[in-house]
């Protein structure tokens, strides 16, 4: 880890409201680790203007212009190189990595799931969807999970959860406020608990 900090490579796709939790945690002396690089997958989003803002250096790799998912990934894998990134933050990046991919980087992706893992999750299960499901289940709890990255979508080992009680008269609006407020707390705390036991077991 260099300067003793965790590096980090967050990916994004959108907003970056969660990258914004981790650019704001790493302001701070404390924190053990550092954004590296924010990499985004569409150009022109405000999450890039964030990590600019930030000082952060920046990557795009618009899959759009690849051919496959190979060549795409093989992409990004360039764009990681020579930077020591000790730790992947998938952070609203709206891509499914594949197994090659993730092979390479074993227990070192990270993403967020704006749920209580194993409910609610897995293909087509982001965003308004994840909370329109919680509500059709009377589901009395939700949340967030920070998981690690395994091929099967949303199966990874739990880090960690916080939870939110579902509220009578709850809208998608109003649960899906409550759980990224939980979401900004996870994401740092999650990344913070990595740093820590790696610099234990180093």
């Amino acid at each position: 880890m260099k300067e003793g900090k965790l590096q980090l490579a967050v990916f994004i796709s959108g907003n970056g409201s969660n990258l914004q939790a981790l650019i704001d945690a790493c302001a701070a002396p404390d924190f053990p680790a550092r954004i590296a690089l924010v990499l985004s997958n569409r150009p022109g989003v405000f999450g890039v203007k964030r990590a600019k803002r930030a000082g952060i250096e920046t990557a795009l790799v618009d899959h759009k212009t690849f051919p496959t998912r190979a060549a795409f990934e093989q992409a990004i894998a360039k764009a990681l190189e020579g930077r020591g990134i000790d730790l992947i933050c998938l952070a609203g990046f709206m891509r499914i990595l594949t197994a090659d991919f993730l092979s390479q980087w074993a227990e070192q992706v990270i993403n967020t799931h704006p749920s209580l893992l194993p409910r609610h999750g897995g293909p087509g299960m982001f965003g308004e969807h994840v909370h329109r499901a919680v509500l059709d289940s009377g589901d009395t709890q939700s949340g967030a999970t920070i998981h690690y990255v395994i091929p099967e979508v949303d199966q990874g080992p739990v880090i960690l959860q916080k939870t939110v009680p579902v509220l009578p008269g709850d809208t998608v609006e109003t649960l899906a406020e409550r759980v990224i407020a939980q979401e900004h707390k996870a994401y740092p705390e999650a990344v913070r608990m990595i740093a820590e036991k790696q610099r234990e077991t180093s």
